[in-house]
């Protein structure tokens, strides 16, 4: 199978693409390498995973094109996007080129380009305002808490007008709070991994009165590669059209002042906290229901907390020996 995996230099996007050129398909990455963060994580990330990936930006259709036109995708892992909830508060306009325009672009390439199968990102941040939990993907997702959230939902309802009038099976996953080795740097895990080993203090927002479902980067892609193999039959599906949504998580979520405790053990360290109050576009849970991904595709998160951390520290502990300067 050939496979197209975009933001391939990205957290998940890498390993990713990494498991599924493990396994034998063939695949091909692109990324725009933007400097959100340190670009030269991105070029560790695809250096230590060995991998094909292209200097592409989506919102390029006239590249995107060509790229389809030579290649001949079966099926295209969608993770290219302008990440970051709170960045979106600041620099809305990043969001509308790459999680619109550049999504569109996407399902237009496999509309012209007969590719069978989209598998893209969606987040957890669609729920927003709901507060039923655990989320279940037939909830309400009307109310965004920022223009990040507003984009993954719009995601979802581009790939279901899609679906219907051309016929492309579109699988749509919830990822819910990914931690793990290679982590994105701005992320609470990564943050605070940071601050522990320079002993620098750490913002922590909401006073610590939150609760996330931390998934370990294992658990994420195991169940993207299942998402990415699985057939969507349209009699399955709302309507007759091939297209669901799938929330991707752990299910257990954690107050986040236990997850600091858990990071401090496993480094041995403790560090200074500055409470402060929620941030705007924050939330103050997630919790994914995970049944539809298990009992459709057979998805089972096999990661606790306290193994990911204690792998994630590992690890970070080995770069920072290192000497990489990235972490």
């Amino acid at each position: 199978m050939k496979v197209l995996v975009t933001g391939a230099a990205g957290f998940i996007g890498s390993k990713l693409a990494y498991t599924l050129a493990s396994r034998g398909d063939v695949v091909v990455g692109v990324d725009n390498y933007n400097d959100y963060y340190d670009v030269r994580l991105k070029h560790a990330r695809v250096k230590e995973f060995n991998l094909d990936v292209r200097t592409i930006d989506i919102a390029d259709k006239a590249s995107l094109d060509a790229l389809f036109e030579k290649e001949h995708f079966d099926v295209v892992a969608h993770l290219a996007a302008q990440a970051g909830v709170r960045y979106s508060i600041t620099n809305p306009y990043a969001y509308l080129q790459s999680n619109m325009a550049g999504f569109l672009n996407i399902l237009e390439a496999c509309r012209n380009y007969n590719v069978s199968k989209l598998v893209f990102a969606s987040s957890s941040s669609v729920y927003g305002l709901n507060s039923v939990v655990p989320y279940v993907e037939d909830g309400f997702t009307d109310a965004p808490v920022s223009l990040y959230a507003a984009s993954k939902k719009s995601n979802e309802l581009m790939a279901h007008s899609y679906s219907k009038l051309y016929g492309l099976q579109c699988i749509g996953l919830r990822y819910f709070t990914v931690y793990g080795p290679w982590g994105r740097p701005d992320m609470m895990p990564m943050l605070l991994a940071k601050a522990l080993c320079n002993q620098e203090p750490i913002k922590v927002f909401n006073n610590g009165d939150m609760l996330r479902d931390f998934t370990y980067i294992d658990d994420i892609v195991e169940g993207t590669v299942r998402a990415v193999d699985f057939e969507l039959k349209p009699e399955n599906c709302a309507n007759g059209v091939p297209c669901r949504i799938y929330n991707i998580g752990c299910g257990h979520p954690v107050k986040l002042m236990d997850f600091i405790d858990l990071m401090e053990k496993a480094f041995g360290k403790t560090t200074e906290k500055i409470f402060l109050p929620m941030q705007p576009g924050d939330v103050y849970q997630t919790f994914a229901s995970t049944k539809r991904l298990e009992t459709e595709m057979g998805y089972c998160p096999h990661w606790s907390l306290k193994a990911g951390v204690k792998e994630f520290v590992r690890w970070y502990e080995g770069m920072c020996r290192a000497g990489v300067g990235l972490v």
